[in-house]
C-alpha cells in the first residue's frame, strides 16, 4: 500500500506567488498539486521550476490574466480531460487518472459576482448553472473518482466565521448550497474536510486580503474542498488545512488544503 498526498490550491497568479509554490513544495512534498487560479497561459507557465523540484508531469488549462487550472505530479499520471461546465470556453477544469485508475479533477467554479439572484446578475447565474452542469457529470461517473479545487461556496454555518451576517452574501447564500448539495447527493461523495474535521469545528481556507490583517477577526471561509467517491474516500488517512502559508510573502488569499490516501 503507497501513501499518497494531494494538494488544492487557489494560488491567484502562479507567476506572482512562484516563491513560495516552491517553499511549499520543499516543505511539505505532496505527491500531486492541484492549482487554480493561475492566470497564465501555457505556453507561460513557470514549468521549469516545478521540474527542478522533481514533477515532471504537467497538465495545464490556462488563459491570459484569468483562471487556469494545473495538475503538477511527481508520479506519472495519464489522459487529459478538460470540462467546459462554465460552457464558454474559460479555463476552469483539467481532469487526469492515477496510475491505479482513479480519477482525480480539478476545478475552479466561478466566484458568482456579488449580488445574489441571477435576474440582474449574471455571473451568479453563470456560476450556478456550472455547479449543475457538474451535477449533471457527477450523476453519471462510474469510477473511483477525487474531486478538488476551490468550489467557492462555503455549504455549512461552521464554514464561516458568521452564518449570520454572510447568508446573504455570495458564496453562503442558501440556493448556492442547495446546489453544492445537490452535487454531493449526486454520487456517494464525502467531503473530506468534514470527514476529519466534523462541524462545528472551526474550518476555514480562504480570507480576503481587504483586512490589513487576517488574523485579527479570522473572518474565514470554507471555500477549498477536497471530495472523493465513497471507495477512495475509505482510503484517506488525514487531511490538512495550512493556514500558516496565508503569512508568507505575497501570500494568496487561499491557503492549501492536502490530503493523504493510502492507495
Amino acid at each position: 500500500m503507497t501513501s499518497l498526498k494531494i494538494v488544492s490550491w487557489n494560488i491567484n497568479s502562479v507567476r506572482f506567488r512562484i516563491e513560495i509554490v516552491e517553499k511549499f513544495l520543499r516543505e511539505v512534498a505532496p505527491d500531486i498539486l492541484c492549482l487554480q487560479e493561475t492566470k497564465v497561459i501555457d505556453a507561460d507557465f513557470p514549468e521549469g521550476a516545478f521540474r527542478a523540484l522533481g514533477y515532471d508531469t504537467i497538465f495545464l488549462h490556462g488563459q491570459r490574466m484569468h483562471h487556469g487550472v494545473a495538475i503538477i505530479s511527481r508520479i506519472p499520471l495519464v489522459e487529459d480531460d478538460r470540462f467546459d461546465w462554465q460552457a464558454n470556453r474559460e479555463a476552469r477544469h483539467v481532469g487526469v487518472r492515477l496510475p491505479n485508475g482513479v480519477r482525480l479533477e480539478n476545478v475552479y467554479v466561478p466566484a458568482g459576482g456579488d449580488i445574489p439572484d441571477r435576474e440582474i446578475n449574471a455571473k451568479f447565474g453563470q456560476k450556478l448553472d456550472f455547479v449543475e452542469r457538474m451535477t449533471a457529470w457527477s450523476a453519471t461517473l462510474d469510477c473511483p473518482t477525487i474531486l478538488t479545487g476551490d468550489f467557492n461556496i462555503a455549504p455549512l454555518e461552521s464554514d464561516v466565521w458568521s452564518h449570520k451576517q454572510l447568508i446573504k452574501v455570495v458564496s453562503h447564500t442558501p440556493i448556492e448550497v442547495d446546489a453544492l448539495n445537490r452535487l454531493k447527493d449526486s454520487n456517494s461523495w464525502v467531503d473530506l474536510g468534514r470527514h476529519f474535521y466534523p462541524a462545528p469545528a472551526r474550518l476555514h481556507t480562504w480570507w480576503s486580503y481587504r483586512s490589513p490583517d487576517w488574523t485579527v477577526n479570522d473572518r474565514g471561509r470554507r471555500l477549498d474542498h477536497m471530495w472523493a467517491t465513497a471507495d477512495v474516500a475509505a482510503t484517506a488517512r488525514s487531511h490538512q488545512v495550512f493556514e500558516d502559508c496565508r503569512n508568507w510573502l505575497k501570500p494568496s488569499d487561499h491557503v492549501p488544503i492536502m490530503t493523504e490516501f493510502d492507495l
